[in-house]
């Protein structure tokens, strides 16, 4: 090769199938969302003196923020996580505590009972929180190697620092978050191969403790009660599953059509957020509510395909991980406004109203996309040498 040739040969990040096609199915999500969002709090806005597009314009900056965040991550070779993963667990944990001290209310104001946002609600600490999660137990797993399978040297470091931050978020209280941090973790685990024997150890030591907490935790012990026995507790707290069942129900088939629900005129709460798919189910019916759970199973689908083609054991972890943290937060947000499982208040990705959770999407969606994509050395501007770069796509 000339000397003038060489001086023209730079690297580029060339995407697989599976992230080619996981990028157009978030578009559609994407644009799925803001129609839905737009439809379900435009009667919000105009209810609280501002425009029907108030909440719409405020996602789409997120959107801005989120979009830049998936072009810089799909970009940035993903292995560089494995050092940035303790800072990053670092920040998360500084981040949460900001939420709960005592003396840091100007920051983090109670909210809805609930001191979860920083910021006057801009800044969603224990969202990007499941990020570090992800990323620092891939990195430790990976550290560890045959250590994993130990007790004590292997599983017991995940539980103090995964445990510690639990702890911080059933401080918020934020029970659904905790809850998200130690299964992510243990699928990680899992996927690292720790002995499935801990697992089910853990599990029996834990589970009082959890329920301990879910008793000192009255609005989900309250959850709990009206999912197994609907007639047991008052009709306020099981308001919300009985409007989001009368609008998935008014929907039928294929809808009442776009724009023409009832439900958020106000008689649905959290309808933008927590219900955001029960505006789906009211719209578009059906076919709606099945179209989104076949969208997230093709993300899982993809997700899963790029984290056993990835080119490395770390990035292979995190692809698992990420993969079932949106995938997981989906279903269980579906689940709950079809009324398969009790009120967890977790948002549906991608169409959920909320800055913080769209752009964290946005991020984890595009570090899934530079895990399946590859090198590729190209001479001049547009002329790839063949013989420089992979055969295989990811």
């Amino acid at each position: 090769m000339s000397t003038a040739a060489i001086e023209h040969v730079r690297e580029r990040w060339r995407m697989g199938t599976s992230a080619r096609t996981m990028v157009v199915l978030v578009a559609t999500l994407l644009a799925i969302g803001l129609g839905v969002l737009y439809s379900a709090s435009a009667m919000t806005a105009l209810q609280e003196g501002r425009s029907s597009a108030f909440y719409l314009f405020r996602q789409m900056t997120g959107l801005a923020v989120g979009t830049v965040a998936f072009a810089i991550a799909a970009k940035m070779d993903a292995d560089r996580y494995y050092k940035w993963a303790w800072p990053m667990m670092a920040a998360s944990i500084l981040m949460m505590l900001l939420t709960v001290l005592p003396f840091t209310e100007a920051i983090a104001p109670p909210i809805n009972g609930s001191r979860r946002f920083l910021w006057g609600g801009s800044v969603q600490p224990s969202e990007f929180a499941k990020l570090a999660v992800v990323t620092w137990t891939a990195m430790l797993v990976v550290k560890k190697g045959d250590r994993l399978r130990r007790l004590t040297k292997g599983l017991l470091p995940f539980l103090v620092v995964i445990g510690l931050l639990a702890l911080i978020a059933l401080l918020e209280p934020d029970l659904s978050a905790a809850m998200m941090f130690l299964l992510v973790m243990g699928v990680v685990l899992f996927a690292g191969g720790a002995r499935i024997g801990h697992f089910v150890l853990l599990s029996i030591l834990l589970v009082p403790v959890a329920w301990g907490q879910v008793e000192k935790l009255s609005y989900a012990l309250m959850r709990l009660t009206t999912f197994f026995d609907p007639t047991f507790v008052a009709d306020a707290s099981r308001y919300q599953l009985k409007q989001s069942l009368i609008a998935v129900g008014s929907g039928g088939a294929f809808g009442v059509g776009f724009g023409q629900g009832l439900q958020q005129l106000g008689f649905l709460p959290f309808q933008l957020n927590d219900f955001v798919a029960s505006t789906v189910g009211e719209e578009f019916g059906f076919l709606g509510i099945t179209f989104l759970t076949l969208a997230f199973v093709a993300y899982g689908y993809l997700g899963f395909r790029i984290a056993r083609q990835a080119r490395s054991p770390f990035l292979s972890l995190v692809a698992v991980g990420l993969t079932f943290t949106t995938v997981l937060t989906a279903f269980l947000h579906i689940g709950v406004v079809i009324g398969l499982l009790p009120t967890t208040g977790l948002t549906l990705p991608f169409v959920s109203y909320g800055r913080s959770n769209l752009v964290l999407s946005l991020l984890t969606t595009g570090i899934l996309v530079n895990i399946g994509s590859y090198r590729e050395k190209v001479i001049g501007e547009h002329a790839t040498d063949p013989s420089l770069s992979p055969v295989h796509s990811a």
